[in-house]
């Protein structure tokens, strides 16, 4: 979690402000291979943030590709749903103000509530992957 930064912010400032590329850089697999996070267009391409072919006359693999990791990339979006679904006053944009209200504190409390529930009753994405969520416990003594 990082922020708040203002909604009116490029994407790629608020990637740069996190500082998450240096965290990236400094550490690696086992085999050591860099971690690589898939994000969108705008944050560009490096050796840590990889994004969907863009270009016009893409290969079929290239295009294979972006449409099964546009599939992966909707079970994030899905976590954003569920918070909002479950704690719809954090959906309501009009109603915060960065300077006024504590909304980065609102937002990390509402992730950790809603991954407790993930714990509980599972989530789209597990589902999507097939897997398991931790017990509520094991999630609890590692947070």
């Amino acid at each position: 979690m990082f922020g708040p930064i203002e909604g009116r912010r490029h994407d790629s400032f608020m990637l740069g402000e996190s500082g998450l590329e240096d965290q990236l850089r400094n550490i690696a697999k086992p085999d050591g291979e860099p971690y690589v996070l898939y994000g969108d267009p705008a944050y560009g391409l490096t050796n840590n943030i990889l994004a969907p072919f863009r270009e016009a006359g893409l290969t079929a693999a290239e295009k294979a590709f972006n449409r099964a990791m546009s599939k992966v990339r909707v079970s994030v979006e899905l976590g954003f749903g569920k918070i909002a679904q479950y704690l719809a006053f954090l959906d309501f944009k009009k109603n915060f103000k960065i300077l006024l209200q504590p909304v980065a504190k609102y937002y990390i409390v509402a992730s950790l509530l809603i991954n407790c529930h993930t714990c509980l009753y599972g989530s789209a994405t597990g589902k999507y992957f097939n897997l398991d969520p931790p017990s509520l416990e094991r999630y609890i003594s590692n947070t």
